[in-house]
């Protein structure tokens, strides 16, 4: 059983999380683009009712690319890599081109995701997967 915060959580603990994440993100979405490994991710986060500006990193030119992309089409991100060396890697990367510190770039819904997630899945395309099977033991 994953802990947060020190405490237990169970499987209805963990979708309450994520939906709250997920509301966030769809809040976010409004005006920021979604950089996005790639076309499975978006249909992913598509079913899970998320509507974006995605930025597919992968298939769409890599990190320069896609920060281009993000600073001609308003200056914010979502930054939501996969949870793997990979993801982390173009994370890493992305972050030190737009700046760290950049209040226009949020990482914390990757951080997130992957604290509640992780241990089940590491990519962005199984997450809408997950939260139905979450739902169905849940319900």
């Amino acid at each position: 059983m994953q802990k947060v915060a020190g405490k237990a959580m169970n499987d209805q603990d963990r979708l309450d999380a994520i939906r709250e994440v997920l509301e966030r993100l769809a809040e976010l979405a409004e005006d920021h683009v979604l950089l996005v490994e790639g076309k499975d991710d978006c249909a992913s986060l598509t079913r899970l009712g998320i509507d974006a500006d995605m930025f597919q990193i992968q298939s769409s030119g890599g990190p320069v690319c896609a920060v281009e992309y993000v600073e001609t089409h308003g200056g914010k991100a979502v930054l939501l890599t996969d949870w793997d060396r990979r993801g982390d890697s173009l994370a890493e990367t992305i972050s030190g081109l737009l700046g760290r510190d950049n209040p226009n770039l949020d990482t914390g819904v990757r951080r997130d995701l992957g604290r509640l997630c992780r241990a089940s899945i590491r990519e962005i395309e199984d997450l809408a997967s997950f939260v139905k099977s979450l739902s169905a033991k849940c319900f």
